[in-house]
């Protein structure tokens, strides 16, 4: 298990944990949630033996292999298959060492090494391994052609999700991942989390997605006021046991203030007082030895709301038997879509099927290949996608942002303004350059809601946000009375704001008659539909080559075990006749009658010495002829 005793640990001076003592079984799937800089990464990086605590105790198991996703992946020359095998690293061990050992000349090949390492190859998975690699591949959202493209090719998220099935590839039995899901579409989400289901080691995840949390967590582990403490279940459970606690808490608090004002109203009144003068005494000592309840507390949340964008055209937008794409290759034909005021809709669709390009196209970002695109009279837009926040100027500040949009409003208004998103003193002056991910993203939107738009086309939204953000996010779309349509993989966003899903399929643009839980089933049946993907086709191929390879080893380390027991079997005959010449020899009389018993003890030591060979050659026989019966002819 992972054992933490009075465990204190921090970063650059400052304690993000202190005194933190608890349990963590093996096979627990536990969900580890706190405000952004709280030291979830940290503790990961604590596990992973990248930074060291400051007091108390870490104890994992040294047994175990741990796994997890890297920060950074480097223009590699690999191919995407490769280096998701990388993840295995026995794996590649036993094929380098089985590599230089069939290397040697022929003849010179020691049978037993190669029968051995092929032995432990079958063991850890390794003849099926390749096809299992192009299994997470294509589960991460990977097209069979890019099983062979190199590394160095994919952009920085989709590298992201290379570091993933690298991180999958291992047969570890400590899993850390930090927000997995940041970076995927739904399906690979969906896909994602079913597999996590089915690992078996212990898992520690962090994630910003309570849908995810409460499918894949069985338990919660909160991080706040520098304290860890651990909760039974996903973040649902967590929420239930928390808003409980914290309400008891708040009771007990109020409770004792109520007691704390009656005994200093008994002490003014009766200090002055000979006969009460020692009951105010021992009112005085009770009011200082009361130990102070504090107050629940509760982080400060995220709240703002769409500015009112005024009238708004109806239809907001219609699209006229549409059809996009790049270049010459059209993605979608044939969209007929008219968005109204109130309208709320989601994007469903397999990666590559073409939401973001529909997205697109409903911004005009892209000229539609055929009909046409009509602008109702007052349509703002708000369109937000992961690209909004490379083009935010890294050099210029939160309020430089919102006077570069309007420059007539006062200061104040536009740091009170941002005080809602989080951007307050010193932060709404600095450079955003410096910013994390989730601020970036945080600063993208309040530029877009000050915009007052009355339709809001919003790409994968949630990507860095955390769980306060999400919430906040979501409340303000639930009161937002313009258009919205989303793309997510964030279910709960989905489920509490969206009022159609529309699917992204096949090149066509529909309604989709069900709910996520249909949507997710409808995934299954494509998967099914796809489930030998050319490249895992070429997998298993390389699989049986593998395999055949390995058949011929074993038949290698068979022939070998075979010579050695003809050897012994040779041996053995000859001893034995050895043995009869000795016995004849031992049944004349005279060497018993003769008076010198030198020859006598000689050939009886002869004898001794001779049945011994014969018997340990008999045994290492046995055992030969054990090891021959359990290496087979063939590998299946």
């Amino acid at each position: 298990m992972i054992l933490l005793r009075n465990l204190c640990f921090g970063r650059n001076g400052a304690t993000l944990v202190e005194d933190a003592s608890l349990q963590l079984h093996p096979g627990w799937k536990v969900g580890l949630i706190g405000a952004n800089g709280s030291g979830k990464s940290s503790f990961l990086a604590l596990l992973r033996n990248e930074l060291h605590a400051e007091s108390g105790d870490l104890e994992v198991p040294r047994s175990w292999v741990m796994a997890h996703v890297a920060q950074d992946t480097p223009a590699l020359p690999d191919a995407a298959l490769e280096f998701t095998l990388d993840g295995d690293t026995e794996l590649r061990a036993v094929e380098r060492e089985l590599a230089a050992a069939e290397a040697v000349p022929e003849g010179k090949h020691d049978g037993n090494l190669i029968g051995e390492l092929h032995a432990r190859y079958g063991e850890i998975g390794g003849y099926t391994a390749r096809s299992r690699a192009a299994e997470l591949l294509y589960g991460l959202g990977f097209a069979d052609a890019d099983h062979a493209r190199p590394v160095a090719d994919f952009s920085g998220g989709w590298r992201v999700r290379l570091n993933l099935a690298r991180a999958l590839m291992c047969r570890s039995d400590l899993l850390l991942l930090d927000e997995p899901t940041n970076h995927l579409d739904l399906d690979a989400v969906l896909w994602l989390e079913n597999w996590l289901l089915s690992y078996q080691g212990t898992l520690l995840l962090i994630s910003h997605d309570r849908d995810f949390l409460d499918a894949v967590a069985d338990h919660t582990l909160h991080l706040e006021q520098q304290k860890l403490k651990l909760y039974s279940g996903g973040y649902s459970d967590f929420e239930r046991q928390r808003g409980a606690q914290l309400a008891l808490q708040q009771a007990m608090h109020e409770k004792q203030v109520r007691e704390r004002d009656h005994l200093h109203s008994f002490i003014e009144r009766f200090r002055a007082k000979a006969s009460k003068a020692r009951q105010a005494q021992s009112r005085i000592k009770a009011l200082a030895r009361m130990e102070e309840v504090t107050a629940a507390h509760v982080d400060t949340q995220f709240t703002f709301r769409f500015r009112e964008s005024g009238s708004a055209p109806d239809p907001l937008l219609v699209v006229h038997d549409g059809a996009a794409g790049y270049g010459e290759q059209r993605i979608l034909s044939d969209v007929k879509l008219t968005l109204r005021p109130g309208q709320r809709l989601a994007l469903l669709g397999r990666n590559g099927a073409g939401k973001s390009t529909l997205v697109k196209l409903l911004a005009g970002a892209i000229e539609p290949m055929a009909g046409e695109r009509v602008e109702g009279k007052g349509l703002k837009i708000g369109y937000f996608a992961q690209h909004q926040l490379e083009q935010l100027r890294p050099d210029e500040s939160p309020i430089q942002h919102l006077v570069r949009l309007n420059s007539r409003t006062r200061e104040q208004e536009l740091r009170t303004y941002l005080g809602t998103f989080d951007f307050r003193g010193d932060m709404a002056v600095s450079p955003c350059g410096r910013f994390s991910g989730g601020e970036k993203s945080r600063l993208a939107l309040a530029l877009l809601i000050w915009q007052k738009p009355n339709l809001l086309l919003l790409d994968e939204p949630t990507n860095h946000l955390d769980l306060e953000m999400r919430e906040a996010l979501n409340l303000a779309l639930q009161e937002y009375e313009g258009g919205v349509v989303l793309v997510s993989h964030d279910r709960h966003l989905l489920r509490t704001t969206a009022d159609e899903l529309w699917l992204v399929a096949d090149g066509r643009v529909q309604i989709f008659d069900g709910d996520l839980d249909d949507y997710s089933a409808w995934l299954a049946t494509q998967r099914q539909a796809a489930a030998v993907p050319s490249a895992g086709k070429q997998a298993r191929r390389e699989d049986k080559a593998q395999l055949e390879a390995a058949r011929q080893a074993r038949l290698l380390e068979r022939r070998a075990l075979q010579k050695d027991a003809a050897k012994m079997e040779k041996q053995i005959a000859n001893w034995q006749t050895e043995l009869a010449l000795l016995d004849a020899r031992l049944a004349d009389p005279a060497l018993y009658s003769a008076a010198d018993q030198s020859q006598l003890k000689m050939l009886q030591k002869q004898k001794h010495n001779l049945t011994s060979r014969i018997s340990e050659t008999e045994e290492r026989w046995l055992a030969i002829q054990d090891e021959i019966e359990g290496v087979p002819a063939a590998v299946s």
